[in-house]
């Protein structure tokens, strides 16, 4: 529609000064034919809009215009307002700005539109954290935001996934938070971008020096591949087991909502309720971990390697216990 057209070609002017025809016809999806008409059209109804020949010409708005006309539409508010995330916020010391821009955000709309963003927060709550997971201490994001955020490079003291302690000197790119996990991208062999967890960061500093950033780099982009390869590269140990029906509920813990879709697949589950699984692990260990907490609910059909493991874990775990009970036993008779 034209008027969206005209509404958003005055809030991009007034947001960014100066603009080409092709510019704005490009962001627009439109003609620059299509743009000067825009333009006349807004001069005509008093915007102080004009356009500049030259290399250095464009479209802009008189310096001392401003309008209190936001241009949203009611979609575009509840957008603005669904994606806010208090807690992720309060990490990087903004909630109260977020706050604050909110307020400041709903007093500029129009009446019907203040309804719907107040409909929005009383009924939308994004928890970005993970089940049963402990909150990471991240005493060194507030440095590595102002790093992020100014460009300068980051002299960090960091332990690895192995456990061994390195020394880095990086130049930061951006910070994700992902499942209330944060992690710094940053770069200390240019121009080839590397994840650290903030978490495992025990000493940080500035450096004078600003940081490098490569050309056209797009964090949302280099986090979508970073995250495929991740996952592409991770070990993956295959389990078949038996499971009762009284061990399900117990299993989501584990393995989430989507052990359902597993359930529901054609000859699976038995006419007992008794399903036969087959589940992928990291490694033979984290499959060990898991499975023994489900105890005789389970039982693993293959690889015979991890039945023998699990059963001399077993045997050591009883003699464990077994001797402590004795000792126990012993101090109490004395």
């Amino acid at each position: 529609m034209r008027a969206d057209r005209l509404i958003s070609l005055l809030m991009l002017l007034q947001t960014h000064g100066r603009l080409t025809a092709e510019e704005l016809a490009e962001r627009l999806e439109c003609s620059p034919r299509t743009i000067y008409r825009d333009l006349d059209a807004l001069s005509a109804s008093g915007v102080p809009v004009y356009a500049e020949r030259g290399p250095q010409g464009g479209c802009m708005l008189m310096e001392s215009y401003r309008t209190n006309l936001t241009g949203l539409k009611e979609d575009e508010v509840r957008a603005l307002f669904m994606f806010t995330v208090p807690g992720l916020l309060a990490d990087l010391g903004a909630d109260k700005a977020g706050e604050s821009a909110l307020l400041k955000l709903t007093a500029s709309l129009p009446a019907p539109f203040q309804q719907d963003a107040q409909r929005i927060q009383e009924r939308l709550y994004l928890d970005p954290a993970a089940w049963f997971q402990q909150e990471e201490p991240t005493p060194f994001l507030s440095l590595v935001q102002t790093a992020v955020f100014t460009d300068r490079r980051l002299r960090i003291r960091y332990r690895r996934a192995d456990g061994q302690w390195v020394k880095r000197l990086v130049d930061p790119l951006g910070l994700v938070a992902k499942a209330g996990i944060w992690y710094l991208v940053g770069i200390t062999n240019f121009p080839h971008p590397q994840t650290y967890r903030v978490s495992r960061i025990q000493e940080a500093e500035l450096s004078e020096g600003h940081g490098r950033r490569p050309p056209q780099f797009q964090l949302a982009d280099y986090w979508q591949q970073w995250c495929a390869q991740f996952e592409a590269r991770r070990e993956r140990y295959a389990v078949t087991v038996r499971v009762a029906p009284e061990a399900i509920a117990h299993m989501l813990r584990f393995f989430g909502e989507g052990l359902y879709t597993l359930l529901e697949q054609p000859g699976v589950t038995d006419d007992h309720g008794v399903a036969t699984l087959s589940l992928p692990f990291d490694s033979d260990q984290a499959a060990c971990e898991a499975l023994m907490g489900l105890g005789t609910a389970v039982e693993i059909l293959s690889p015979p390697e991890l039945r023998e493991q699990i059963r001399v874990t077993a045997v050591q775990l009883a003699a464990f216990y077994a001797e402590k009970r004795g000792m126990e036993i012993r101090r109490l008779g004395d």
